[in-house]
């Protein structure tokens, strides 16, 4: 999928207020992370809901990656991120993310063990044309204990019922799965709300007296 957003931040007129200011207000800020497999638009979800101009780390593509990497289903692919993203995003007046994309190439995953360290949750970013390439971000967040959830980004391809993507995945029921179209700044605002309100399901869980029987 291109890099290019529905709703892209226009430049900063001179003189102009690069990076907005955090709010007054702002009373808790959480960090987040977008993984998924490569090419599944991370970069341009980050990109497209950012308040600010995100950081990142792609590069252009070359012929010394095409015996690592797979290309066979992001063939119109150019650049690819060989660190993180980075990004901001206040959902509200009191509360503000902190976005990082992870890589998706295998031979970044080492990086991901401390991209994960003191999130709150993930995104898990999926392309159901080739849903194998999420398995491993599923895993990783299974093994630190991280709440997900899993956002279908739409590529055009066949169509899947909820039903046979969570089986395909392996997904419990308590798992929000949502689509969205990572290029669309409302969308991908959406996806991160999703996320929040679940985060805050499982700590309304957790915080719940038992009940005696």
């Amino acid at each position: 999928m291109d890099s290019a957003t529905s709703e892209a931040n226009p430049a900063p007129a001179a003189g102009a207020e690069a990076r907005p200011p955090l709010l007054s207000t702002t009373a808790q800020g959480l960090k987040i992370v977008v993984v998924g497999g490569f090419g599944v638009g991370k970069t341009t979800m980050v990109r497209a809901v950012s308040d600010i101009r995100p950081l990142n780390t792609e590069e252009t593509m070359t012929r010394a990656g095409e015996g690592v990497d797979d290309l066979s289903a992001v063939r119109g692919k150019t650049t690819t991120t060989i660190a993180f993203d980075f990004g901001r995003i206040s959902l509200d007046d009191e509360t503000v993310l902190y976005l990082f994309g992870a890589p998706g190439q295998k031979r970044f995953w080492f990086l991901w063990d401390r991209l994960f360290a003191g999130t709150l949750g993930a995104v898990v970013l999926v392309d159901t044309r080739r849903l194998e390439d999420s398995w491993y971000a599923i895993d990783r967040l299974e093994a630190h204990g991280t709440p997900f959830i899993v956002a279908r980004n739409d590529f055009g391809g066949p169509p899947h019922t909820t039903a046979q993507v969570r089986e395909a995945l392996d997904l419990p029921a308590g798992i929000p799965l949502l689509d969205c179209d990572a290029r669309s700044r409302e969308s991908s605002k959406n996806v991160l709300l999703a996320l929040v309100h679940h985060l805050y399901d499982l700590s309304t869980a957790r915080s719940a007296p038992e009940k005696t029987p």
